[in-house]
């Protein structure tokens, strides 16, 4: 395999307006072939989404989706750039997709890894240099290491770098700016919210055992 320079990487965000770190994937898969990496990002959808990334996309669709027997419920905002767009099959798909997709994903409680508190990051990295298995190591190692578990973390909370339920080879993300590239609209997932049946709830826990022999006169 080719090595992916720097460079090169450059090189390709310069030409396409794609992401860093989807040109360097993207470079992986074509062995470091420019022509066929800038391809493989018009086929994901990623190029053109991107050059979309400074249009306002305010308008959209608020969608729902109940699980079977009621107990797990979602809302999504999904928005595009346009009324007309917002009324496509393609879009509308989109974000039934998505709403099965938080759904299916009971740990997941942001966007993106960017709406995560700064506080909440620090915590995390607070309670992980703490940890026991990391004690006997270098300073720097053990950054290395933590940075790597927050990170996993992190992307554990965040939907758009979820496995996207229908297809596992690609994240909600990808298939976000994959639809983008097929609608010609720039695409965001604003905000969500899943209801889980009686959650927060405190419930009375009865002791039935002792209810039957209260009822029977025993003891």
């Amino acid at each position: 395999m080719a090595e992916i320079s720097a460079k090169l990487v450059k090189g390709l965000r310069d030409a396409t307006g794609a992401p860093m770190m989807d040109c360097k994937k993207a470079l992986k898969e074509t062995d470091g072939d420019m022509e066929k990496a800038s391809e493989w990002l018009r086929q994901k959808g990623i190029s053109s989404a991107e050059k979309k990334s400074g249009k306002v996309a305010a308008e959209g669709l608020v969608g729902s989706y109940i699980h079977t027997g009621g107990r797990v419920g979602v809302l999504v905002e999904v928005n595009c750039q346009t009324d007309f767009v917002a009324r496509n099959e393609i879009f509308q798909g989109l974000v039934k997709n998505i709403a099965m997709q938080i759904a299916a994903c009971p740990n997941v409680e942001y966007v993106s890894t960017d709406d995560i508190p700064k506080a909440m990051v620090a915590k995390e990295k607070e309670i992980e240099m703490g940890r026991d298995d990391l004690a006997e190591k270098p300073e720097k190692i053990r950054e290395k290491i933590v940075e790597g578990r927050i990170d996993k973390r992190l992307k554990e909370l965040s939907l758009l770098d979820q496995p996207y339920i229908r297809d596992q080879s690609i994240t909600v993300d990808e298939l976000v700016k994959k639809t983008s590239g097929e609608i010609g609209e720039k695409v965001d997932i604003r905000r969500f919210a899943r209801f889980v049946m009686g959650e927060g709830i405190e419930k009375e826990e009865s002791d039935f055992a002792a209810e039957v022999a209260a009822q029977t006169g025993k003891k």
